[in-house]
């Protein structure tokens, strides 16, 4: 039996902007994203026994249909024609709503997955328009480049350059609904959007970059978040925001062993899920 195991990485929002309301319902995004190397494990094999199956066994995510992971395999196999068996396993690492693409992350390694295994032989570029139609931020994990991401998240520009950075990611245990943040966000009218650089040179250029317009939002609702926000700095993170819809905060920080030590106190003094990443 062919079978793959992949990494599934977490992301950050260094920017969120939106822009306004589609008539489709969908939100216009400007966001910079980057990935990180926090990983799902994901486990895909092929067997004789036609119908996809999904166990992951994590609170708060559905095994089979219900798993955005099952829907990926779902539209390769039909796209392929083929009475085929996919047994997908996923080790959860990434916190679950959380603001830092774990689903959507597990759903393009599917997409990549199964396309290697079945010899669909699809380009990105038509991994990427599939996986627009299961989540907003599939297409930038299967283009595996630090992106400005514009429309519903679909149009993806790679950065020129972005240094390497060591990050802290503090998450309470706050499950957040990105579709109830998004309800409740009051549009307003910024005028002329500054234009945001395609390159980096520094740890200071990238937090001046540093802005989410959901942040106001999750925060008036999880008033820790802002307290999440206030403890990064004050371990030394030279800036912090809230990643995506929420409740992940992250910090930024010049070196990794300020980070390690941020990450390893804040887990110790308040038991949340706390650890220090690099950008990938």
């Amino acid at each position: 039996m062919k079978k793959l195991q992949l990494k599934a990485p977490a992301k950050v929002n260094y920017r969120l902007d939106v822009l306004g309301k589609r008539t489709d319902g969908y939100h216009d995004l400007r966001m910079v994203m980057q990935r990180v190397d926090l990983c799902d494990d994901v486990d895909i094999e092929l067997n004789q026994t036609a119908g996809i199956r999904v166990i992951c066994g994590s609170e708060g995510v559905p095994d089979g249909p219900g798993n955005i992971a099952w829907r990926a395999a779902d539209a390769l196999v039909k796209l392929s024609g083929r009475q085929v068996g996919i047994n997908i396993s996923i080790k959860k690492r990434i916190p679950v709503a959380a603001g830092l693409g774990g689903g959507s992350s597990d759903a393009a390694s599917v997409l990549m997955g199964v396309n290697e295994l079945l010899e669909l032989d699809l380009s990105e570029q038509r991994l990427m328009e599939i996986g627009v139609k299961l989540g907003a931020d599939v297409p930038f994990f299967i283009f595996k480049k630090p992106a400005l991401a514009e429309g519903i998240g679909d149009l993806l520009t790679p950065l020129e350059q972005v240094p390497l950075l060591w990050i802290v990611l503090v998450n309470p245990g706050i499950h957040v609904s990105t579709a109830w943040v998004y309800q409740n966000l009051q549009l307003t009218n910024k005028g002329q959007r500054d234009k945001i650089p395609r390159s980096y040179g520094t740890v200071d250029d990238v937090c001046s970059l540093l802005a989410n317009d959901l942040e106001p939002v999750t925060i008036a609702r999880f008033p820790l978040l802002r307290e999440l926000k206030e403890l990064l700095l004050a371990a030394g993170a030279r800036g912090s925001l809230m990643s995506g819809s929420g409740s992940t905060v992250f910090g930024v920080f010049a070196d990794e062993a300020t980070a390690r030590q941020a990450a390893s106190q804040i887990a110790k003094e308040r038991r949340w899920f706390a650890v220090a990443v690099r950008t990938i």
